[in-house]
Order: C-alpha cells, then sequence, then structure tokens
C-alpha cells in the first residue's frame, strides 16, 4: 500500500513514513465532507433573505408564535400558587383560571354593551376628525400657502402626548361623551391633515399638466385628477389610523359618568381597583382581536374600492362607477346647461352644409 493510499483512507490518523515514523495527523478541515454537511443543512431552512413565504407556512408560524406565548403564560403561572414564578397577587392568573372567568364577564359585566359603546364612540370621533381632516388636508397639497398656514399645528398635533390631552378635554368639554368623541377628534385629525396631504403631493405631476393641457380649470383638477388619485392612499392612512383611534378610546374612558355604560376602558379600571383582575386580562386580549377584525374589514373595503393598486375583485369600485355614471346623467338631464354659440355652430356644420341638408343633398 503505498503513501497515497494511506493519506486517503486515515487521515485523521497520520501517515507512516518510509522510515518507520508516523506524522503527526491533519486537521479535521482537510476533509471537505463537514462543512458541505452544515451547508447543505442550512440550505434546507427556510429562511431565504426576502422570501415570500407560502401562506399556509406564514399561519403556522403565526399559531406558533400565539402557542409560544401561551406556553410562557402556562408556565410562569403553573402549579400551586405560592410555587408559582407569577404569584396572582401580581394580577396574572394562570390560563385556565382566567378563562374561567370569560362567563361572568360576558354577562355580568356586559361585555358586548360595553364593547358596543366604545366603538360608537371611536367612530364618532375618528368619523369628526376625517370629515374635517380630510378637506383640509386636500387643501393643503393643493395648495403651499394653506399647508404653511396649518403646518404648526398639524406639527403640535402630531407630537403631542396624547395623555396630556384628557386634562385638557376635561377642562374644555367636561366629563361626558362629548369629551371622549372630541379627544379621538384631537388625536387624529393632525394625522389624517398631514397624511391626505402627502398622498396629494405625490400624485406626479404630468397628471395635472395633461388635465390643463386638455382645457380643464383648477377645481376640476382637483376634483377629477388629484383627489381621485390619491384615494388609495388616503383610504389606506385612514384604515391605519383607525386602530390607533381604538387604542386611544381606552384613555378616554378612564372616567365613567354617572351610572352609564364605560367602556372597555372602564372594565379595565374598574377591574384593575376591585377586581376579578382576570377580567383585564380578558379584556386585553379581546382588544386585538377585535382590532384585528375591524382592520380585515376595512382592508377588504379597501381591496374592492381600489382593486387596480391593491389587487382586489372591484365590487365596490364598479359599484361606485356606476352611482357616479348614474349622479352625471341625473346632472345632465335636470341642469342641462345651453352650449356656447361657437361650440353649436361647429357642431350644427357649416351653413352649405345645413342647407344642403334641409333640401336633400346638392341637384346634380
Amino acid at each position: 500500500m503505498d503513501q497515497t493510499e494511506n493519506e486517503t483512507k486515515s487521515p485523521r490518523l497520520g501517515t507512516e513514513t518510509a522510515d518507520g515514523a508516523t506524522s503527526p495527523p491533519r486537521p479535521a478541515l482537510a476533509s471537505p465532507a463537514m462543512p458541505a454537511a452544515r451547508r447543505s443543512l442550512l440550505s434546507r431552512l427556510p429562511l431565504g433573505l426576502r422570501e415570500d413565504a407560502p401562506r399556509w407556512q406564514v399561519a403556522l408560524m403565526g399559531l406558533l408564535g400565539i402557542a409560544a406565548c401561551f406556553g410562557i403564560w402556562w408556565f410562569v403561572t403553573r402549579g400551586e400558587a405560592e410555587e408559582r414564578i407569577l404569584s396572582p397577587s401580581s394580577g396574572i392568573s394562570s390560563p385556565s383560571e382566567t378563562f374561567a372567568t370569560f362567563h361572568s364577564l360576558w354577562f355580568d359585566r356586559a361585555l358586548t354593551r360595553n364593547l358596543l359603546t366604545s366603538l360608537r364612540r371611536v367612530a364618532s370621533g375618528f368619523g369628526l376628525a376625517t370629515a374635517v381632516g380630510v378637506p383640509l388636508g386636500i387643501l393643503c397639497g393643493c395648495f403651499t400657502r394653506v399647508d404653511a398656514f396649518f403646518l404648526p399645528v398639524t406639527v403640535f398635533g402630531r407630537n403631542i402626548p396624547v395623555a396630556a390631552l384628557i386634562p385638557l378635554t376635561f377642562s374644555l368639554f367636561g366629563i361626558g361623551e362629548l369629551q371622549k368623541t372630541m379627544f379621538i377628534f384631537i388625536a387624529c385629525v393632525a394625522f389624517i391633515v398631514s397624511d391626505t396631504a402627502r398622498s396629494i403631493r405625490e400624485v406626479r405631476e404630468s397628471y395635472v399638466d395633461s388635465a390643463y393641457t386638455l382645457g380643464a380649470g383648477r377645481w376640476q383638477a382637483i376634483m377629477k385628477v388629484l383627489v381621485p388619485l390619491a384615494l388609495p392612499g388616503v383610504f389606506n392612512s385612514l384604515r391605519l389610523l383607525f386602530s390607533l383611534a381604538f387604542g386611544y378610546i381606552m384613555l378616554a374612558e378612564v372616567v365613567k359618568f354617572g351610572g352609564e355604560s364605560g367602556g372597555l376602558g372602564d372594565i379595565i379600571n374598574t377591574s384593575q381597583r376591585r377586581g376579578p383582575r382576570e377580567h383585564v386580562v380578558l379584556v386585553l386580549l379581546i382588544i386585538p382581536v377585535v382590532a384585528l377584525a375591524i382592520d380585515k374589514a376595512l382592508l377588504w373595503i379597501q381591496r374592492e374600492l381600489f382593486p387596480y393598486r391593491y389587487g382586489g375583485v372591484g365590487v365596490l369600485h364598479s359599484l361606485v362607477r356606476a352611482l357616479m355614471h348614474g349622479w352625471e346623467d341625473l346632472k345632465g338631464l335636470v341642469w342641462r346647461r345651453p352650449l356656447p354659440a361657437s361650440i353649436a355652430g361647429e357642431l350644427a356644420g357649416p351653413p352649405q352644409a345645413r342647407r344642403d341638408g334641409q333640401t336633400g343633398g346638392p341637384r346634380t
């Protein structure tokens, strides 16, 4: 057996030289087998850089993340109360103890009525902020001087701590439904104005130039070009801000007025002071579920309204277009304006042609 064959079969044991001595073994890095195996194992892991994972893998990983959170919760609250890592006095009970109180939360604490109360407050305050903020944002996006006029207010509103607005709204609007509505309005309107203005400014100038080339006026360029092209971005911003407003309402419901239903925030505060504290955890689990359901519903509306941007079927888009065409036809029938004399003359043709049309055409 020659030297080359010994080196190939036993590289770790060393090789025997011609005088009978044994050379020291070579390091394992001399063999390419181990790095190749590691590279093969790493390549099998589904961790492609910025790779689009299949939906089932996304759903599976999400479920695993939820299971991990519940597993940690169970681990720190397992066993008897004295043996737990987190004792019940800290406000965290075990998952089984917490979900056992859901019946009392649903019936005794009027969960449905309080949830609807919180949603009504968010909808009224956010609807008012949308009604005011979107037109102002359109004006700020179209006209630089108007934007400069409102810029200090929007910067102040975007950067002020939301919790600091609670004493201010108490002083201005008292303790009641108006205070909660105005709290959501003040907390959201500055964001709506700035986001709407940014969506208007992001419309390319070539569309406006094309509209002016075709003879459109300033008002038509705004309503027929800038606003329709900016609407997808405006709606997307409103959808994200609504979830933010749903979190703000918990701060507004700190104070309960009289015997009225106080909303989810009132359940949290009352349970924290008087118990049971398991209801605090349950409400905190319910709020993200409700917010996710609302966000999915708004996302469906967004995709159906703007299928060319977000890839929906376009059911609502077709419905809105049909309504707009019907409205234009109705306006044409009710408010039909006479055409200018020059345009009416061009449509009627030259005088000779009209005369020929009246006499049945030129005689041969």
